[in-house]
């Protein structure tokens, strides 16, 4: 006959792996955003930096941004990684799957969060970098002579009033950047409530 354990169905041995799922899945999928944003961003960094050299740090903002994501991550794996409890010294586990699915569930919420902020903020600031620096320098290219495709009326390459209409541009691209770090954060709250909710075994 098969032996009947009181409290099985609620802390079963094989309960810890969702746990442990939730902590990788987070971290993979969260450094797996911040990858593909630094990537994207760091694409059209390097693009702009050829035509308009000046405007590198400046718009080294959405590197930055994208990079943060692997620390939210970061700090609900943690989180998760801590509550999973090891089994006590009778043998029976203490880690229920109540708190399994809650920490796959947080896990999977802040992880997805990261992941689409990536690759919002990555296409974002590909082309918001890209075009400031087409704008600061008004479509010069670096292989161009001197003076060359200046009008007569219009403003010189690289001025000050070109600039300033750049400075437009970076002021938007500041806000879309915000938002889409946003998306990232509410997942991140939701990740850490979800992880308080706790019921142990025995």
């Amino acid at each position: 006959m098969t032996e009947v354990v009181a409290g099985y169905e609620i802390c079963p041995s094989y309960a810890s792996v969702f746990g442990y799922l939730g902590a990788s899945g987070c971290m993979i999928l969260s450094s797996w955003g911040s990858a593909w944003g630094t990537w994207r961003a760091g694409l059209g960094v390097c693009q702009m930096g050829v035509d308009h050299p000046k405007g590198v740090i400046k718009n080294i903002v959405p590197i930055v941004m994208a990079g943060v994501l692997g620390i939210y991550g970061l700090i609900v794996s943690v989180i998760i990684t801590q509550a999973v409890s090891s089994p006590g010294q009778d043998g029976y586990n203490t880690y229920s799957l109540y708190n399994g699915y809650t920490h796959l569930a947080a896990g999977l919420c802040c992880g997805l969060s990261c992941l689409a902020a990536g690759g919002t903020i990555g296409l974002i600031g590909d082309a918001g970098v890209r075009g400031f620096g087409l704008k600061a320098e008004r479509g010069r290219k670096w292989f161009w002579n001197e003076g060359e495709g200046e009008d007569d009326g219009g403003a010189e390459f690289g001025g000050a009033r070109a600039v300033e209409d750049a400075n437009k541009l970076y002021v938007g691209m500041l806000i879309m950047l915000i938002f889409s770090e946003a998306l990232a954060l509410y997942g991140l709250i939701v990740a850490l409530i979800l992880s308080q909710h706790n019921y142990t075994c025995g």
